[in-house]
């Protein structure tokens, strides 16, 4: 399985002394190969092919702009999903996709903080994408609130959106857990 990422993030994949590499490569029982130049990556899984699609997730989540240690996740829980969404298309210029990208994160980061903590997905903006590291319903609530926010609506709107959500999961766990 091959895959491009940005090369000032193959720095990032590699980790310190290929630190990260090596930890990838012993976790998942798989072989990445790097080419640091272009920043063409290679996975080759001897013994399970849906781990080498695992490995593709969590390069792709830190092509992306993930912490190694937020995109690790993939690996340890099988229900947790990448789903990545591309700006360029909303954007006619840099002004555009730098204004798209500032109402997503926010002052400060605070509105990527908030859809975070609401809808229990994690957020990263790069380059010109969104990526959401979550699960199904997660990533649901998260991925409408960044469309509301491409579609102009206020962030006010978004956040109650965010808040009603958060409430309607919490529920629901509950009721998985019989203690509703």
């Amino acid at each position: 399985m091959d895959i491009k990422i940005p090369e000032e993030r193959v720095g990032v994949l590699v980790g310190p002394g290929g630190s990260m590499k090596r930890f990838i490569e012993e976790k998942t029982k798989t072989t990445i190969e790097i080419d640091s130049e272009t920043g063409a990556i290679s996975i080759a899984s001897a013994e399970d092919p849906l781990q080498g699609l695992r490995v593709l997730d969590l390069v792709k989540a830190i092509g992306r702009g993930f912490s190694p240690e937020r995109a690790l996740a993939l690996l340890d829980d099988e229900m947790l999903m990448l789903d990545v969404l591309d700006l360029s298309k909303m954007a006619g210029t840099k002004n555009d996709m730098e204004r798209i990208k500032g109402r997503i994160i926010g002052k400060d980061g605070r509105s990527r903080e908030i859809m975070e903590r609401l809808s229990g997905a994690k957020v990263s903006v790069y380059g010109k994408t969104v990526a959401i590291l979550g699960y199904a319903e997660q990533m649901r609530v998260a991925r409408t609130a960044i469309e509301m926010l491409l579609d102009g609506a206020p962030h006010g709107n978004v956040y109650s959106f965010l808040e009603k959500k958060h409430q309607e999961l919490a529920k629901e766990e509950l009721r998985a857990q019989g203690l509703l």
